[in-house]
């Protein structure tokens, strides 16, 4: 039997030159300016370069990062916060390279804009079960996909499962609550329309209209002509030095100052105007957090209680689920600092709840912003703030109907 010959392939010379070119072109298109130029005649333009959403979505994600973390217990007195190693972790230190504010404004951020309703974090356990750090996923690199009932996270060539990951979640899809869908399809418009008012006003002001029109004669031979024109303009109309009056014969031009076009004659402030608060109702925030409309503290204290806090009550919860294992402690976010009350009502009603027993005399000037002093944490009541548990000892005034007068009793 004859032996089969095997024919050997030898590689293409052009080869290695070929693969070049095409690593060459994944660069070009991998270039972030290339992607600009590439989608700029399209019309699109990402909402991260609007300045009206940037501002809506950044005050939402500096006040919720502006919270305090509470680490709280369940206990049949009520909840008490709890503070030891993993409280301190989430609330001063979750990520080694950064601040909680900063680890929390991102996770706001990407919630909103950036990873158009997701935020993924990735824990770090150490062996002994301790948390050692919680690194954020770069959500432009991240792809979410569904998998059954799931769902599974691919990023940088690994795969991801829910319970490897704290998955936070903004405007949830109705028909998958654990995908995040933002607000990127709404605001898609607004964007480009904003962006293109903000070209329009620019243009104008780089190239503003005349404020006088010169009135010749154009049967003139002189003055036919641009050339002309030109040098009429150049012999009357042109001053040394700002100020000073032009000074042409009568007979040569009539000059007439006429009101010059603006941005009002353009109806440009009012399409802003309405497109800014339409960007604010969307993501939800008051319309003077983008430039538009007077301060109001009921309409900023309604905000922060239907806008701010439930956003910051799903990453409460999140945090809960993927990194608590008791069942009786949970995180919290303590939200009173965010209000807007002036200082006369914060000390009325601290007053008040001192009267009352409800707090002691150090809470309430924590409450004012002052250190705590000594002998003022034990509750008390009443106008002389004698201690609460000596309350039944207190001297009364009672009435003997036996007698005119009366006499002081024990109570």
């Amino acid at each position: 039997m004859s032996k089969k010959r095997t024919r050997r392939i030898e590689p293409r010379a052009n080869a290695a030159p070929s693969q070049k070119r095409t690593d060459s072109a994944l660069l070009w298109l991998a270039c972030p300016e290339m992607f600009e130029t590439l989608i700029s005649t399209s019309g699109y333009k990402l909402l991260t370069n609007c300045p009206e959403i940037q501002t809506a979505a950044n005050r939402i994600a500096d006040m919720i990062s502006s919270m305090t973390i509470f680490l709280m217990a369940n206990t049949k007195d009520g909840d008490v916060r709890i503070k030891n190693e993993l409280s301190r972790k989430i609330d001063i230190s979750p990520n080694k390279l950064t601040t909680r504010k900063q680890w929390m404004f991102s996770i706001v951020r990407n919630m909103i804009l950036d990873g158009n309703g997701n935020a993924i974090q990735i824990p770090h356990i150490k062996p002994n079960g301790i948390l050692d750090d919680l690194e954020p996923m770069d959500m432009t690199l991240a792809e979410i996909r569904e998998d059954g009932y799931g769902y599974f996270v691919r990023y940088q060539g690994k795969t991801y499962y829910p319970d490897e990951i704290v998955h936070f979640v903004d405007n949830p899809n109705p028909q998958k609550p654990w995908l995040g869908t933002g607000y990127k399809a709404t605001l898609a418009e607004l964007a480009t329309t904003l962006s293109q008012a903000q070209k329009t006003r620019k243009e104008f002001m780089e190239n503003p209209q005349p404020s006088i029109i010169v009135r010749v004669d154009a049967l003139t031979e002189e003055f036919a002509s641009p050339s002309g024109r030109e040098t009429l303009s150049n012999q009357y109309f042109s001053s040394v030095e700002n100020g000073k009056p032009w000074l042409i014969p009568a007979e040569l031009a009539d000059v007439q100052q006429v009101k010059p076009m603006s941005i009002n004659d353009l109806a440009i402030k009012d399409s802003i105007s309405i497109d800014k608060r339409t960007a604010a109702a969307i993501i939800g925030v008051p319309p003077f957090l983008v430039g538009e409309g007077k301060f109001n503290r009921d309409e900023y204290n309604s905000f922060v209680s239907t806008i701010v806090l439930p956003k910051a009550r799903g990453i409460e919860q999140e945090l809960t689920r993927k990194l608590l294992l008791s069942p009786d402690w949970y995180f919290w976010f303590n939200p009173r600092s965010l209000y807007s009350y002036s200082l006369t009502e914060i000390s009325e009603v601290a007053c008040n709840y001192v009267d009352r027993a409800i707090i002691d005399r150090n809470e309430a000037r924590n409450w004012s912003g002052w250190t705590p002093r000594e002998g003022l944490s034990e509750l008390a009541v009443l106008e002389n703030y004698i201690p609460y548990a000596q309350i039944g000892k207190q001297k009364k005034l009672i009435q003997d109907p036996t007698k005119e007068g009366g006499d002081d009793q024990d109570g």
